[in-house]
């Protein structure tokens, strides 16, 4: 899968603008740094796709999407940090 598009990169780094701003949550850089992490989060994605597609079980990797592994992914690394925000897209996960 490619790296997202341009246009998209910049609505993901205005939506992180706009939700960090919501929660008073000072990140402490700048709007360009703040957009080239996100530049570099994609293009990380795009390296890392094949090894983390080779991680999964058999089953799974033969039979989900890409659209379903690429939730998967996101939901665990965003449950370590913040369960509140994966309750909120995927319901109740105690």
């Amino acid at each position: 899968m490619a790296v997202l598009a341009t246009a998209d990169r910049q609505r993901i780094w205005r939506g992180l603008m706009r939700y960090w701003s919501k929660k008073l949550e000072a990140v402490g850089v700048t709007k360009d740094d703040l957009q080239a992490a996100v530049n570099a989060a994609d293009d990380w994605a795009d390296a890392a796709a094949t090894s983390f597609n080779s991680a999964l079980p058999t089953a799974f990797r033969t039979s989900a999407t890409a659209s379903q592994k690429a939730v998967l992914l996101a939901i665990v690394v965003l449950a370590r940090f913040d369960v509140p925000t994966v309750k909120s897209i995927i319901g109740e996960v105690d």
